[in-house]
């Protein structure tokens, strides 16, 4: 086996790390961020390469992306996740045009060329009604797991619509809601709704070329997946692990550095 290279995503919720050897995956491996980005890389670094059988030697280039990346002390390089996106799914489906990172604290809309290249980009604002920290904040109210809610928005048989695309404030519709009845499941539907909504828009606004792929962890999320889809009227590409696309593409980048 030659030179393996690694590409970890330092995410504000979930740090991500992928092992390549001879251009194939080896392996990957995920925790929680923390607080403490540094001591979360080496985490993700040691446990991966424990999960493979490896050690540190057997590492040739390291590459880092995502919020804290520039805490990650042992990589050779920072690279930005927007560009990691693109050859991550680029990596997976080449035929990939617009790609669109569902994340914690933002969503990005990308449009790639056909050498997995971001050509255009653009950042949802700062508001969380834009980005996955709204399905965490009606996780909450609702008293479910995250995981939970695509499965549960499934079911719902007459959704309910939200009067607007701000998290704070579906929240507190969400309560007034759920206090005069509404099953929780509608009340879900109608936040993929809105949530869809904005990705739509987004993803708009850089001009969608298909294929179409979502990533980041929202599109773990089958109701919103199912969401995006109905105003996109077209199947979107989702990775089998949609969380692992940027670290994935920090391992590709790295393997053709060296």
């Amino acid at each position: 086996m030659k030179g393996c290279v690694f590409g970890i995503d330092i995410g504000s919720a979930f740090s991500k790390g992928i092992l390549m050897c001879d251009q194939r995956i080896l392996g990957s491996f995920v925790i929680p961020s923390g607080g403490n980005y540094e001591l979360t890389a080496d985490r993700v670094k040691e446990g991966l390469l424990a999960r493979v059988g490896l050690s540190s030697k057997d590492i040739v280039y390291s590459l880092a992306t995502g919020y804290g990346a520039k805490s990650v002390t042992f990589a050779d390089a920072v690279i930005t996740d927007i560009s990691c996106h693109s050859r991550g799914i680029s990596y997976l489906f080449p035929s990939a045009r617009t790609v669109v990172d569902v994340g914690g604290l933002f969503s990005k809309a990308i449009r790639i060329d056909e050498r997995g290249n971001p050509v255009t980009f653009l950042l949802s604002g700062k508001c969380a009604g834009g980005c996955a920290m709204v399905l965490q904040i009606i996780s909450k109210v609702f008293q479910i797991q995250v995981e939970d809610i695509g499965t549960l928005s499934l079911q719902s048989q007459r959704r309910i619509d939200f009067n607007t695309g701000c998290a704070v404030f579906a929240e507190t519709e969400a309560v007034s809601r759920i206090a005069e009845g509404a099953a929780r499941e509608d009340l879900l539907a109608g936040i993929h709704r809105a949530l869809a909504a904005q990705i739509n828009s987004l993803a708009e606004r850089v001009g969608i070329e298909r294929d179409y792929a979502l990533v980041g962890g929202g599109a773990r999320d089958i109701g919103l997946v199912k969401a995006v889809e109905e105003i996109a009227g077209f199947d979107i590409i989702v990775p089998p692990e949609p969380h692992l696309t940027a670290a994935l593409g920090a391992a590709v980048t790295a393997g053709e550095k060296v």
